[in-house]
């Protein structure tokens, strides 16, 4: 056991060990001479797709996530799948993403400006923070200079990703496999501010928690009741609002109904359950929220740095869901 926890603890460092080295190959300006323009590029398609499709931005920062705790940020979620090769787009928990054509779109601008320069993984990072930014989000300055990954595994996305009903003991376990702290953690589920969910990723909490056809008793009884007159029995095609009147303004509100027992998952309510992250959503329930978007800001950074490959790893791909 001993020996175990030693192991455990040496894979911990040196998963943060190559996050921070590889992370020294990004920088702010990392395009300055060979495509000084794309920033201002993405800004402007981002704005485009956002002015025709506003509810995006949720789904294109959360597939800049699910892309990050996934072999690092590298673009591997962008890639399609082959007759011999799920990828990580057609697994479960990436099957609900959307904006996959968006990155795609932004990706064939970019091209048109400076051809086989910029990654889709530098290109995604860019368009999760103008999306947030475009909804009242706080800005983010992105180092630059990541490289396009050639592997994309289902399976992968399974293991790696944090499901809904993961409890903050899972939680924080799996942020710290990505070099990420316990604030980081309550900071980035911040996120749900934005955007929907099917009633199949919390119905359980509704209907059938512990198997006895009972509610989750650590959600507010009116808030079951309100979901339960949205969300049926069984209901596939449904979306219900992560944060309920304010689902389309990036803001501090989620923590104001976290902090009411309305998380809509159950690793929302988990925040309640830890002395720190706890402490977090009290905070921010009761405060203006500008020290929430700094901490977002700062998170999202640190985030976006996780495993990624530069220098000559990977590729920069023509095409974000084919390798060349």
């Amino acid at each position: 056991m001993a020996f175990s926890k030693h192991v455990l603890v040496f894979l911990v460092f040196f998963g943060i060990f190559n996050i921070s080295c590889n992370a020294q190959g990004l920088k702010l300006g990392f395009y300055k001479k060979t495509c000084p323009s794309v920033e201002k590029v993405v800004k402007r398609e981002t704005a485009r797709i956002m002015a025709a499709a506003p509810t995006l931005a949720a789904p294109l920062l959360r597939m800049h996530f699910h892309d990050c705790f996934v072999r690092g940020c590298d673009g591997s979620v962008l890639l399609n799948s082959t007759r011999n090769n799920p990828a990580e787009k057609d697994a479960i928990p990436n099957q609900s993403l959307r904006g996959f054509d968006s990155i795609d779109r932004v990706k064939s601008a970019v091209e048109k400006e400076c051809p086989g320069v910029v990654s889709c993984a530098d290109i995604l990072a860019l368009v999760a923070r103008d999306s947030v930014l475009l909804l009242n989000g706080p800005f983010w300055p992105v180092p630059l200079g990541r490289r396009d990954g050639r592997v994309s595994n289902g399976t992968e996305s399974l293991i790696e990703l944090p499901p809904p009903f993961f409890n903050i003991t899972q939680l924080k376990t799996n942020f710290a496999s990505k070099g990420l702290s316990t604030k980081d953690l309550v900071v980035l589920s911040g996120s749900h501010t934005i955007g929907t969910s099917h009633c199949t990723a919390f119905s359980n909490r509704l209907y059938n928690f512990t198997g006895r056809g009972d509610s989750d008793p650590s959600l507010d009884s009116n808030y079951v009741a309100r979901l339960k007159s949205k969300c049926r029995p069984g209901d596939q095609t449904t979306l219900a609002e992560m944060d309920p009147g304010s689902f389309k303004t990036f803001d501090k509100n989620y923590y104001t109904l976290v902090a009411k027992r309305r998380g809509l998952f159950t690793s929302d309510s988990a925040l309640l359950a830890d002395s720190e992250t706890r402490a977090y959503v009290i905070k921010q329930a009761a405060s203006d929220g500008k020290t929430f978007l700094k901490d977002f800001a700062k998170s999202m950074v640190k985030m976006g740095k996780i495993e990624v490959l530069t220098g000559n790893q990977g590729e920069i791909r023509k095409t974000c869901a084919f390798v060349n």
